[in-house]
């Protein structure tokens, strides 16, 4: 009690030393009107020991979470240098890394690959960016990492806790051009242990808008019928509607001692019609080009956490069912079926990690991953000699093991070096060891100046389709081979609430042998071979800027830029084989995206630009009408303002996609739309909960 009043007594002395204040700031001691000067501060963080030498694109929340009509293809576009080859609006969209294939990317979502073993790639039109907590890129060896056969890269999705207290709910509607409707809805509930969460998005449109088709020409007669003048007609997108539904659920339990017990199971459900090609001279009627899917992806998950090790296990299960049907109009009224495709797909997955810190500067990390695929692909409508129907196809299962572990050392806090080796099997057959080596360093700390190199050894096993597909499978593939080497420069300078800086420059080296491509035969099917030996490299930058100019202003930048020369060394097929020494189809040299975001208070003006450059769609790079793809520019543009009410938190968005109304193709035929425009009103209710007083 004495000691409690003792440090009163010099708290009122101290007090009573400062003149009183006047109601008036003029009156106020000079050092509180003006402040008290403190010196900046730099603080220096240890950078993650995971990390160490690995090239990556990471996404916030705010990328993903923009609207709820943007698919996981829409974010890649505009903020990334990867190659998104789209085949129109809300149909297949993939990603090809640094020139390779889009069956050369691997994806991951919460730690189980997502691949289709039918065809080896992924459409990202069909994930919701909304479902999409945590993602990021890898590019090139930083992918061995977490698997294997990514010769160009990997995409890493995952999902998190909704951090929620209490019960929470938050809808979202857009309306869109070509009478589009985007729904969004998600209930969460959450305490000390639990996390609920349930989202559903479902999009509708008949997709019907409109383009200039450069592939016909109309004719302009005079009164006596002598042609005057051609011109490129303006024609709808015919049979390109489309209906999707995708319900997530997710829950998690918290022990509070280290432990943590997740569920997600991810629901989709798709109703397609393949758009008519630019080409195509019949009527819509005339034909039925659709295509339905039903995929479930469901993964249960255990997470052991302690002060220097860490133990993890995975189990998932993947049902896709997949179908495809072409009708048209025999010639009276009646649809014929001409092709009936249907595709299932089982697989079973488990994964256990584990990693153990040995003291701040050594990490080490094991992981075994083990995929069992069971496929069932068959055409019920094949029409044999005799004039009756066949059904052929295929009946496959192939187990994928993938095992690594790792040595991270960090000797001193500016050098680190990481040593990582993987083996894979696919059935019965073994790669050789996978070693990859990452080295970073410091080499400034004024400006976190930091050089990063990277090389490694990778391999990428033939689909199942590409084994046996009927027609055409080749059971005598090879596998897929290459190194790939990379070493690049970063920075970041900044001052906290004032401004940030940082960019990065890679340069890239691959070489890929054994490169599978589909080629024609005599037999008039197209039947797949290892035919080349390709080497790719460039160049890759990023940059990211952020200021505040003005009292609640803030003004950010986030731009990307790639060189990606993909060449084809291999030997000539034929003497009249032009396609060695030539880009490779349809990947552009040139890639570059840019973001900013202007916020004042509740408001946020965002701009989004990207552009690519030309492409080849024939190996030979024949400059021909066909056989060269224009570039193209990008330009996005929406306006977001919110509302805080004591019953709930309201917020409308205006968006203006392909604002300058360009006309490009994405894929040769394939019409992409002009000028179009999306509305949506979010609304999030408090639950009682008392607003602050605006």
């Amino acid at each position: 009690m004495r000691f409690r009043a003792l440090i009163l007594c010099v708290l009122l002395a101290l007090l009573s030393s400062v003149p009183a204040m006047a109601e008036s700031d003029g009156d106020a001691p000079e050092w509180l009107r003006k402040g008290v000067h403190i010196p900046d501060i730099t603080v220096y963080g240890r950078r993650p020991m995971k990390e160490i030498g690995v090239q990556q694109t990471k996404f916030d929340s705010l990328m993903l979470k923009e609207n709820v009509a943007l698919s996981m293809a829409d974010v890649l576009t505009f903020n990334s240098s990867v190659f998104v080859k789209s085949y129109g609006r809300a149909t297949l969209s993939t990603v090809a890394f640094r020139g390779t294939s889009p069956s050369h990317t691997q994806v991951t979502w919460n730690g189980m690959r997502i691949n289709n073993p039918m065809l080896g790639m992924t459409d990202f039109s069909m994930i919701p960016s909304y479902f999409i907590d945590d993602a990021s890129l890898l590019h090139g060896t930083s992918s061995v990492s977490d698997t294997g056969g990514g010769l160009g890269g990997s995409v890493r999705l995952a999902s998190e806790p909704a951090q929620a207290k209490g019960f929470g709910v938050q809808y979202v509607q857009g309306v869109g051009s070509f009478q589009t409707f985007d729904e969004f809805l998600r209930l969460t509930y959450g305490n000390a242990h639990w996390q609920l969460s349930t989202r559903a998005v479902y999009s509708s449109s008949p997709n019907e808008y409109k383009y200039r088709n450069h592939d016909k020409k109309e004719n302009i007669y005079d009164e006596q019928m002598n042609i005057v003048g051609q011109y490129y007609p303006i024609e709808r997108n015919r049979s390109g509607s489309f209906k999707d539904l995708h319900v997530l659920q997710e829950a998690y339990y918290n022990t509070g001692r280290g432990d943590r017990v997740g569920l997600n199971a991810w629901y989709t459900h798709s109703n397609r019609e393949l758009p008519m090609l630019t080409t195509d001279y019949g009527e819509q009627k005339a034909f039925d080009n659709r295509q339905r899917e039903h995929t479930f992806r469901g993964i249960v998950s255990w997470d052991h956490l302690r002060s220097t090790w860490k133990l993890s296990a995975r189990a998932g299960y993947i049902f896709t069912w997949l179908a495809y049907d072409y009708k048209r109009d025999v010639g009276n009224g009646t649809m014929a079926q001409m092709t009936r495709s249907r595709s299932r797909v089982n697989t079973l997955y488990g994964q256990a990690e584990g990693e153990y810190y040995i003291g701040k500067r050594l990490l080490l990390t094991a992981s075994l991953a083990a995929h069992q695929h069971f496929v069932r692909s068959e055409d019920k409508n094949i029409i044999r000699q005799d004039g009756n129907k066949a059904t052929v196809g295929y009946i496959k299962a192939r187990i994928e093991l993938s095992g690594s572990v790792s040595v991270k050392w960090r000797p001193i806090d500016r050098f680190g070096v990481s040593v990582v080796l993987r083996e894979e099997m696919f059935g019965r057959e073994w790669t050789p060891p996978i070693p990859a080596l990452f080295l970073d360093g410091v080499l400034s700390r004024k400006g976190n100046l930091t050089a990063k190199a990277s090389v490694s050894r990778n391999f990428r096993f033939p689909t199942l389709n590409d084994l046996y597909f009927l027609p055409g499978g080749n059971p005598d593939l090879r596998r897929e081979s290459g190194w790939t080497y990379d070493a690049g420069l970063s920075f970041a300078v900044g001052r906290e609430g004032r401004y940030s800086l940082s960019g990065s420059a890679t340069w890239f080296d691959s070489y890929v042998n054994d490169w599978i491509m589909w080629l024609p035969t005599t037999k008039g099917f197209f039947s797949p071979r290892n035919v080349k030996n390709v080497h790719s490299y460039g160049v890759e930058l990023q940059a990211k800027a952020a200021v505040c100019f003005a009292r609640e202003w803030t003004l950010s930048l986030d731009g990307s830029f790639s060189w990606t020369p993909s060449i084809n060394c291999g030997e000539p097929l034929s003497p009249a084989d032009r396609s060695v020494g030539k880009q490779l189809p349809y990947v552009p040299e040139f890639s570059s995206s840019v973001t900013g975001r202007l916020t004042w208070r509740k408001w946020s003006l965002l701009y989004k630009w990207c552009w690519y450059s030309e492409r080849f769609t024939m190996s030979s790079n024949d400059d021909t009408l066909t056989g060269r793809l224009p570039e193209y520019f990008m330009n996005n543009v929406s306006l977001e303002k919110g509302f805080s009410f004591r019953w709930a938190d309201l917020s409308l968005k205006a968006t203006i996609n392909n604002l300058f109304n360009e006309e490009y193709l994405s894929v040769l035929s394939r019409p992409m739309p002009g000028i179009n425009f999306e509305f949506f009103v979010g609304i999030t209710p408090k639950w009682g909960k008392r607003a602050a007083k605006q």
